[in-house]
């Protein structure tokens, strides 16, 4: 096993946007695979219920809310002559908010096809608002609660005598 000393290589701008426009084109070719998937298997083997529907339409309300999130993200912007001066966010990049939505079109495929077998998993969507209260934990709520209190810097009594003569002629 070699490890590569110096600096870790970085994606140029042309680079970030082929990657991006891949990244889209694979997941709505996702969304779109199972959905046509869902709808011949439905079709053919089942009957169409309200339950059915409506979750078949929040499910397409995902795909394309996700799709138009990831494709506003990765909006690159050209100067006049044509050059590419923004590539836009790098959707494969780890750590990023783009990770939580592709994880979310792909929780959602495996869903819908899985609710071929039973109703019962659609349920699985429950894992999206428990995953999301634990980022919100992890990230935001957790620290604040459990912070450190700052240490105060201890000073001598000489020193606090000194500044509360000072506090109290400047209010005089």
């Amino acid at each position: 096993m070699t490890i590569k000393k110096g600096k870790a290589q970085t994606k140029g701008a042309k680079q970030i946007k082929e990657d991006n426009i891949s990244t889209l084109s694979f997941y709505i070719y996702m969304a779109l695979g199972t959905m046509g998937i869902y709808f011949a298997v439905i079709m053919v083997l089942f009957e169409f219920t309200t339950l059915t529907i409506s979750l078949t339409t929040f499910s397409a309300i995902v795909y394309i809310g996700s799709y138009q999130f990831m494709s506003y993200m990765a909006r690159s912007t050209y100067s006049e002559s044509g050059q590419l001066l923004d590539p836009g966010v790098d959707l494969n990049m780890e750590g990023g908010i783009a990770e939580h939505v592709k994880d979310l079109i792909i929780l959602t495929s495996g869903v819908q096809i899985l609710s071929l077998i039973s109703n019962y998993f659609w349920l699985l969507w429950l894992l999206v608002p428990m995953r999301g209260s634990w980022i919100l934990w992890k990230q935001i709520w957790a620290p604040w609660f459990f912070a450190q209190p700052q240490e105060q810097s201890e000073m001598s009594d000489k020193k606090m005598r000194k500044l509360e003569r000072k506090m109290a002629k400047r209010y005089q």
